[in-house]
């Protein structure tokens, strides 16, 4: 099944294409429409019917039904679904599950035709044995690296299951996590469950993909328990880009045989940050006496830290830079070669400026009750980027050189101290690191005191 349910939907029109509609003026509905018969009724036990038909006390729209509507148990082929002007019928095309409590939510498929008021989250449930189930599974997902919530992630039941079952099989049951990451299963037999979490792209509701946001219990749980599970997916998405391979034997443009670079340096350089050069093609040989940071009178500046990154397009210059000081970067025309042996067409001096202390925020952080036996490090985010992390080795922070800007503020449990989030492994049953994101922004401003009391 390509999506949660593809339903078949078949509209009874009557009369003529006009829309149907109460007439206008008059106390504005609010109002959403109620259900006043379904057959067989709520509750019903001993059902052998497979169609169910909902009754309701004004004209009706259904929409979305496809990504509101869940029944439990899980069917393995799409129900139908007749609507008419005051009446949904539904008819399984499985055949209904001896002694088995069903469960049907309509989520927020169902408004009144007028003013569009929703009937919330409306539920049917019915057995086909002697009573109705009445047990429960609650809890919340979260995820694991940022601590936020996804009310895209679906969460999974299955019952006789082993670790495998999830790879290879569809659950028994379903539900939908809410916008604040909480899920809740109704109408489940006294028994035990094998419980996941899933992001799933592919809508083939089995974890068949790394890629994949995931959450997963260490053991079976009871009816009647509340949970909660930790998604990560343990690898990043590979963006779907086409790249075009040079084809053997054809000349490259004149643009493609020239080798040019840009710097980093969009102002004063940051006395945080290193200088980067980054080139257009990957580089053969560097002369490290040809390209250098300088003084204003061309003396070479000591204690400069030269590196080359993995793509060899990108190199760095990294020092304690001093504050308010004139700088040049001098770059000699046959300083840099490229694999095809090709060199700068000239040489180039920048001159530039380094930062003030001014223009840094002075931060104190005192956290209140953390626990720095769980290796806390402490990151600050922008636009979901990691700008900067630090090790948490007391309850204050202190950094009297800040950048200016607004931060969202995350706390990592980092278990293996290697200064990163580590996601889970579902293979070797290890649960991810786990993140907290504090719930108010952090807004340094430049050259002011910054203090924050942090509660976790």
């Amino acid at each position: 099944m390509g999506s949660l349910f593809s339903i078949a939907i078949i509209i009874s029109i009557f009369g003529s294409c006009a829309q149907i509609g109460l007439p206008t003026g008059g106390v504005k509905d609010t109002l959403a429409p109620k259900l006043v018969r379904a057959s067989p009724s709520y509750g019903s036990v001993n059902v052998t019917n497979s169609k169910i038909t909902f009754e309701f006390n004004e004209y009706i729209d259904v929409q979305d039904l496809q990504q509101n509507l869940l029944i439990s148990p899980l069917q393995n082929r799409n129900p139908i679904i007749i609507t008419n002007p005051r009446s949904i019928s539904l008819k399984f095309r499985d055949s209904l599950l001896p002694n088995t409590t069903y469960n049907i939510n309509f989520g927020n498929a169902i408004k009144d035709i007028n003013e569009g008021n929703i009937y919330q989250n409306f539920t049917y449930a019915f057995s086909t044995g002697a009573f109705i189930d009445s047990n429960f599974i609650t809890g919340k997902v979260i995820l694991a690296e940022t601590g936020l919530y996804d009310s895209t992630l679906i969460v999974m039941l299955y019952t006789n299951a082993v670790d495998t079952t999830v790879l290879k099989k569809k659950p028994n049951y379903i539900a939908k996590v809410n916008s604040d990451g909480t899920f809740r299963f109704n109408n489940l037999p006294n028994t035990t469950f094998n419980i996941y979490a899933l992001k799933d792209g592919d809508g083939g509701k089995t974890y068949n993909s790394k890629a994949e946001i995931f959450a997963f219990a260490n053991k079976k749980i009871n009816s009647n328990s509340n949970i909660t599970l930790y998604a990560y997916a343990e690898q990043k998405a590979i963006a779907n880009t086409i790249t075009t391979n040079a084809v053997a034997g054809v000349i490259r443009s004149a643009t493609e045989k020239k080798l040019r670079y840009n710097t980093n340096l969009t102002g004063a350089q940051d006395l945080l940050q290193p200088l980067e050069i980054t080139f257009t093609n990957a580089l053969k040989n560097i002369d490290t006496n040809k390209i250098y940071i300088a003084d204003t009178f061309y003396k070479r500046l000591p204690n400069v830290k030269f590196s080359l990154d993995s793509t060899a397009k990108v190199i760095r210059f990294n020092t304690a830079w001093s504050p308010a000081t004139p700088l040049k970067l001098v770059i000699a025309q046959t300083a840099v070669t490229d694999s095809a042996n090709v060199s700068l067409t000239k040489s180039d001096t920048i001159t530039f400026n380094t930062k003030r202390e001014e223009d840094y925020g002075r931060l104190i952080l005192r956290f209140n009750d953390i626990d720095l036996t769980k290796n806390p490090v402490i990151q600050f985010v922008v636009s979901d980027a990691i700008k900067m992390a630090f090790p948490i080795t007391s309850t204050e922070f202190v950094s009297k050189r800040f950048p200016p800007g607004d931060y969202t503020v995350r706390i990592l449990y980092d278990k293996n101290k290697d200064g990163v989030w580590t996601p889970g492994n579902y293979t070797q049953q290890l649960q991810p690191e786990l993140v907290v994101t504090l719930p108010q922004k952090l807004s340094i401003r430049a050259d002011w005191d910054n203090e924050r009391e942090i509660n976790l």
